[in-house]
């Protein structure tokens, strides 16, 4: 498979998501566009109403000689879980998945707010990484030095690692974001016997109609259906959202 293939092979969110990034964040690193001016800030925000910081803080990261590793293990990521999530688990229903993107969004803002977080690139990775790891708690999944357990504890492997070489809270609080979605689109209503909380609005499903195949179904919470991804040498690397 060339590239051209496997571009066009990745479903049609995770590609949105996965192109916008790339563009944007090189954009920036080239000094075509000025990083500072598409980063989270609140003052920013509710100050002068820059209202599309919301959006670009989300794709925009800052590439430097020592960030572009951890940029490329970032788009890895999303090449991995965000396109095995999309495919598998919402693969009849994409409307739920970008309701799920829009809701880790939302949270994401909410967070880089509260504690600073300019580039929230990381959040939304660790949030759809844990989603599907919740999704896929049992599938084994490999980590540095071929260790290898299941996926339930990868996020928190994953943020106790930001968090003891580069202290930084943003995984954590990408964790939190997942698991918010998670518990209220899943565990309240099928495990508590609560009503649905995050129902898909109409308008969505009318702008992403479902479509047949792929796999779907959130009467209970989809057992893993789909192999492992590709095993990973390589962890996380450096802490994202830093500036």
């Amino acid at each position: 498979m060339d590239i051209g293939q496997w571009y066009r092979s990745l479903p049609r969110f995770t590609r949105y998501w996965l192109t916008t990034t790339v563009l944007l964040s090189l954009l920036c690193r080239f000094e075509l566009l000025d990083i500072w001016s598409l980063s989270l800030d609140r003052s920013m925000v509710f100050g002068k109403l820059q209202l599309w910081r919301c959006v670009t803080s989300l794709f925009v990261f800052p590439i430097t000689p020592n960030t572009a590793f951890h940029f490329l293990i970032n788009c890895y990521f999303i090449v991995q879980y965000s396109s095995r999530l999309e495919k598998d688990q919402y693969g009849r229903s994409p409307s739920d998945y970008l309701y799920l993107l829009i809701v880790t969004s939302v949270l994401a803002n909410i967070g880089g707010m509260l504690f600073n977080v300019q580039f929230l690139m990381d959040m939304m990775v660790m949030a759809i990484t844990y989603v599907w790891c919740q999704l896929n708690k049992d599938v084994t999944v490999s980590f540095w030095f071929g260790s290898r357990f299941k996926a339930m504890y990868l996020p928190w492997v994953l943020a106790a690692f930001e968090f003891i070489f580069h202290f930084s809270l943003a995984s954590l609080i990408g964790i939190f974001n997942g698991h918010v979605y998670f518990f209220l689109k899943f565990q309240y209503s099928q495990e508590l016997g609560g009503n649905a909380l995050l129902e898909t609005p109409q308008f969505l499903k009318r702008l992403v109609p479902d479509t047949s195949g792929g796999f779907g179904g959130f009467g209970v919470p989809p057992e893993s259906r789909a192999p492992p991804p590709p095993e990973s040498p390589w962890g996380r690397g450096m802490a994202l959202g830093r500036n």
